[in-house]
């Protein structure tokens, strides 16, 4: 999820602000075009909504765990106690990597960015998956429930693996987002921190046709395998204009440095941008990060129920500081600016109090999306259409070619 640049108004990424809204193909794109049917997902950005399936986010939050908004998606219909227990030993039981991938990822260089080792070795796992090349829906659905416990082994094994230290082994025992936890300290968490990650989960799951999501379908479109839907959707994810606005908001948080130099740093930051031109309005320094939304217009509904579960757990872990910090920034940006926190403004605050590199915050959301990256897959594959939109051509017309002599 990227923050949208700071202003009363929220402008897509690479766009400008003008005294006319142009038209989608004008700006070029394709905000608030319908691109397909879809019944998984639907969003009300005026009125800050997030429905999946039919059920409201809050709800959702507060009575469903990851594993049942999982199958919610990919299914259509809650489970119950019965299909939940199944659908629970089927993902368990496809968390572990081979052993040449486990391989691959020692040989990584140790600067290379998380989300980009995710993206290659989610394209390695095709080569020992036993059907990656089918295109059959149950094997599709088998291959599924593979990656969505695969995809936080690699991130937990490469972020060990970085610091010297060991991959933990998955646990069968444990929920998704427990066992990731697991995974990535080698302890097993307390039910306070499983639970803000579970909730993180459900949050991040799913998000309507975001750019990750709608490059998904486009390979979907194409008739192809799983596993080259997922790389797509993890390569597009990887842009700073969609995902990594979590890792913005550590920096500000560090750079702020403290709860008594907030308000002053969030005041001379809102007076820099007011007397900044247009174009210097567009640079990173002046942006408040995790702030704003292309589509919500008022608070993005994940970030009122992380704001809370995110002030339990830093004030847990005696991080208390960081939700102190984001209070009164949040605070100055909304009176200076209008502008309401989005889903990476919180979940940025939760993950490093919890002890998580703000660099593995983008591969989170990854590990969390693949449930929605595979509910769309399947649901392009089921009935779409390849995508093929025509571009608004704005080049020369009418040219004839000079004899190469003459040029």
């Amino acid at each position: 999820m990227t923050s949208a640049p700071v202003g009363q108004t929220q402008i897509p990424a690479g766009q400008t602000q003008t005294q006319k809204t142009p038209s989608p193909a004008a700006a070029g794109s394709l905000k608030d075009v319908i691109a397909a049917p879809t019944a998984i997902c639907t969003i009300d950005g005026v009125a800050g909504r997030l429905i999946y399936r039919g059920y409201s986010i809050e709800d959702l939050a507060a009575h469903a765990t990851f594993e049942e908004v999982v199958y919610l998606l990919w299914e259509g219909d809650l489970p119950n106690k019965q299909q939940l227990e199944a659908f629970k030993t089927r993902l368990a039981a496809g968390r572990a990597i081979p052993k040449v991938l486990v391989d691959h990822l020692r040989m990584v260089p140790p600067d290379a960015h998380p989300l980009a080792v995710l993206r290659s070795g989610v394209s390695l796992l095709a080569h020992y998956d036993p059907a990656a090349e089918s295109m059959d829906p149950v094997a599709t659905r088998a291959k599924a429930e593979r990656l969505l416990g695969q995809v936080p082994t690699i991130v937990a094994a490469r972020a060990r693996m970085r610091e010297g230290k060991q991959p933990v082994e998955p646990r069968d025992d444990l929920s998704a987002a427990a066992n990731f936890l697991w995974m990535l300290f080698g302890k097993e968490p307390d039910d306070v921190t499983a639970h803000a990650m579970d909730v993180a989960f459900t949050l991040h799951a799913e998000h309507e046709f975001n750019a990750s999501s709608f490059a998904a379908r486009v390979a979907a479109g194409t008739y192809v395998d799983l596993h080259s839907c997922m790389v797509a959707a993890m390569a597009t994810l990887k842009g700073p204009r969609h995902g990594g606005a979590n890792e913005d908001v550590i920096e500000m948080i560090e750079e702020v440095g403290s709860p008594a130099r907030a308000e002053k740093w969030a005041r001379d930051r809102l007076q820099r941008y007011l007397s900044a031109s247009r174009e210097e309005r567009a640079k990173p320094e002046l942006r408040f990060p995790g702030m704003g939304h292309a589509v919500y217009k008022t608070w993005d509904p994940r970030a009122r129920i992380l704001q809370k579960l995110a002030h339990e757990v830093a004030e847990q872990h005696g991080e208390g500081w960081i939700a102190e910090i984001q209070e009164t920034v949040r605070t100055v940006a909304a009176e200076g600016l209008g502008l309401n926190p989005n889903v990476d403004y919180y979940s940025a605050g939760l993950y490093h109090a919890l002890g998580i590199p703000s660099d593995l915050f983008t591969s989170i959301f990854a590990t969390a999306r693949t449930a929605g990256y595979v509910a769309h897959i399947e649901e392009q594959l089921k009935g779409g259409r390849l995508i093929r939109p025509r571009g608004e051509y704005t080049g020369p017309k009418d040219r004839q070619v000079v004899p190469l002599a003459q040029r």
